[in-house]
């Protein structure tokens, strides 16, 4: 490829990619299927600006897959690992096995050999890495008991492509000598191709083993020496050279290049430059993820989809709904809660990437030709275009039914009690405020659809009720007809909002104190009528600035008085700017008058004699002061 026709490929992807993802994310479809979008939009089905060299970026794109194991690998540290070796072992291993068992079944009953069923069963058992993690970790819930089983199964999935590898030779029904010159390529391609079994099995041994004795031993001194230079870019070359060398040993003695760089991930997980290595690598990482799946995207054989509609669309459907059973079954087996479990079956019953790596061997292998492998290939890649879909699905649509009626289930008995005070979301913002109205004897009916979180709150002790705060039936059932206050904690500012309009016109009689993030969402909440509303940050950041103006030594009444001023104008400030959004140069405008006129007002204050009421209405700050002076001379 020309150097101008490799600048005008690069210029056609970013520029799909800058134009499709904010649209998808405008319109709550998440970048993964932005993504996804741009490769069809310039593929051979759509704009027709891409072809047959979209096969060469998959291939190079590949690597972003082996940078974000490698991340994720930074951000797991080996202690919790082996706590996630049951469900790696347990859960990932019967997925695999359990789902190559059901598609081998399938695929005899319908009268193919026994060679050809289970070479299809593990082509398509492995889901997709790259999709499921991207789109778990952009919704944030890749830490939760769901995402993290998700995890540990494709973990497993990963580690199974290499055995499956090994058995496909042994899988080959065609008579010519394919299978013969697919080997000798194999053996080209590694150093230890040509190496007996058990010498094999050393030198992957021994490649495992490197990669953990360089990682603890040599890696950190040679990134403490590199540091010493304070050069960023040289930190960000030795970075990318420590990926790369990685998944060039890896593929060198025939393993995952992405196993290999997740393995030296968690031996770096606890190393003093864990973050600086995971912001270095995590540019590149995000950019070759996205050429990815665009390149995903343009691989979709369309011409065979619309030649065989009813095969392809009867494939896709039969995969995703055989994988997604096996995994809700495991899911149950394994004891996750249902709206977890639900999470977990729902974001791995597509197929992989490495599906495109089984299907060539395949065919090179004379394991299966191209009458098999070219529908599944099709019906693979629209597999995971689906999955971002199937995730919304379950967000939108399942997650709030079923979080509704586990609740009611859950806190039927308990929630005839009436409280005062209803608290929807229990993080720490809503724990605090719960925890002070129970110390002081104000009861409280407290909602979360955090599964987990109620369950370890409950634990210890306190009274917390599964379900969706924002549904009219729920609130209703928790009281919210008796309930004088309702405090708003959730995580989420839309979910707010939408509980928000639902408590003013269904119990417009509560008064709604309500938690914020930024200037945006606080007017937004006061748009919607929202009278007490409190920044997460405010108080905190205004006591902070407070003590720094007392260690610099200025009076601690005269401090607080400034900090409680500051705050009262930016409580007016806020409101008065509530609605003048839609117009930036007003709306700027008139910030910088309110700033100018805080700080003419403080200066004033400075300014003006000592006032009395400093010395005696902050009685706990003088006690301080006088604690803090020096003992007198004996």
């Amino acid at each position: 490829m020309s150097s101008e026709s490799f600048l005008a490929q690069a210029f056609i992807y970013l520029a799909a990619a800058v134009v499709a993802v904010p649209i998808a994310k405008r319109l709550g479809l998440g970048s993964v299927l932005g993504y996804l979008l741009a490769g069809i939009a310039i593929g051979p089905f759509g704009l027709h600006l891409v072809g047959a060299e979209g096969q060469d970026v998959m291939h190079f794109a590949e690597f972003g897959v082996v940078m974000m194991l490698f991340v994720v690998g930074l951000e797991l540290e080996p202690a919790l690992l082996w706590r996630l070796r049951a469900p790696i072992l347990g859960l990932g291993g019967l997925q695999v096995l359990l789902t190559v068992l059901a598609v081998a079944g399938v695929a005899l009953a319908i009268g193919m050999s026994w060679q050809v069923a289970l070479a299809i069963g593990m082509i398509l058992a492995p889901s997709s890495t790259a999709i499921v993690l991207q789109s778990l970790a952009e919704k944030g819930v890749l830490k939760t008991e769901g995402g993290q089983s998700a995890f540990a199964v494709l973990l497993f999935q990963d580690i199974a492509v290499i055995p499956m590898l090994a058995l496909f030779p042994m899988l080959a029904t065609a008579p010519h000598g394919g299978a013969e010159d697919a080997g000798h390529a194999a053996e080209a391609t590694t150093l230890v191709g040509g190496l007996p079994g058990w010498a094999q099995t050393l030198a992957v041994l021994g490649a495992v083993a490197a990669v953990v004795l360089a990682g603890r031993f040599l890696v950190r001194p040679a990134l403490r020496a590199i540091a010493a230079a304070r050069l960023r870019e040289l930190f960000t070359a030795a970075a990318l050279l420590l990926v790369i060398g990685i998944a060039l040993l890896m593929t060198a003695v025939g393993l995952s290049p992405a196993l290999g760089t997740f393995l030296a991930g968690v031996v770096l997980a606890n190393s003093e430059y864990r973050h600086e290595l995971e912001s270095d690598i995590d540019p590149f990482k995000g950019l070759l993820l996205g050429l990815f799946f665009i390149a995903v995207g343009a691989s979709v054989d369309f011409a065979l989809i619309l030649a065989q509609p009813l095969l392809i669309a009867g494939l896709v459907l039969a995969i995703i709904a055989l994988k997604f059973a096996v995994l809700f079954g495991l899911a149950r087996a394994f004891k996750l809660s249902l709206d977890q479990g639900l999470l977990f079956a729902f974001a791995l019953p597509q197929v992989g990437e490495f599906a495109f790596v089984l299907c060539s061997f395949a065919n090179q292998q004379g394991v299966l030709d191209t009458t098999i492998t070219s529908p599944i290939v099709a019906a693979v890649a629209i597999s995971m275009a689906l999955t971002p879909l199937l995730l919304i699905i379950n967000e939108r649509l399942v997650q709030p039914r079923v979080g509704t009626l586990r609740g009611d289930a859950r806190e039927a008995d308990a929630i005839n009690e009436r409280s005062p005070v209803i608290i929807a979301g229990f993080g720490s913002f809503g724990s605090t405020v719960g925890r002070l109205l129970r110390a002081n004897g104000v009861g409280s009916t407290v909602l979360d659809i955090d599964s987990d979180r109620v369950d370890l709150l409950r634990r210890m002790g306190l009274k917390v009720y599964y379900g969706d705060a924002s549904r009219y039936d729920l609130l209703e059932t928790a009281g919210a007809g008796e309930a004088r206050v309702l405090v708003l904690a959730l995580d989420s500012p839309e979910k707010t909002l939408e509980l928000v309009h639902t408590a003013r016109t269904h119990f417009p009689h509560l008064t709604i104190v309500a938690r914020s993030f930024d200037w945006p969402d606080t007017h937004a909440l006061y748009a919607a009528g929202v009278s007490h509303v409190y920044r997460e940050d405010i108080d905190t950041a205004v006591r902070s600035g407070a003590d720094v103006m007392r260690l610099l030594g200025m009076h601690g009444a005269t401090a607080l008085r400034a900090a409680q001023a500051f705050r009262h104008h930016e409580e007016a400030a806020l409101r008065e700017l509530t609605g003048r959004d839609d117009d930036k140069a007003g709306y700027v405008s008139m910030a910088r008058e309110r700033i100018e006129a805080l700080e003419r007002q403080m200066q004033a204050d400075r300014d003006a004699p000592a006032l009395t009421r400093d010395s005696g209405w902050d009685a706990e700050s003088i006690r301080e002061e006088v604690r803090s002076m020096p003992a007198p001379a004996a």
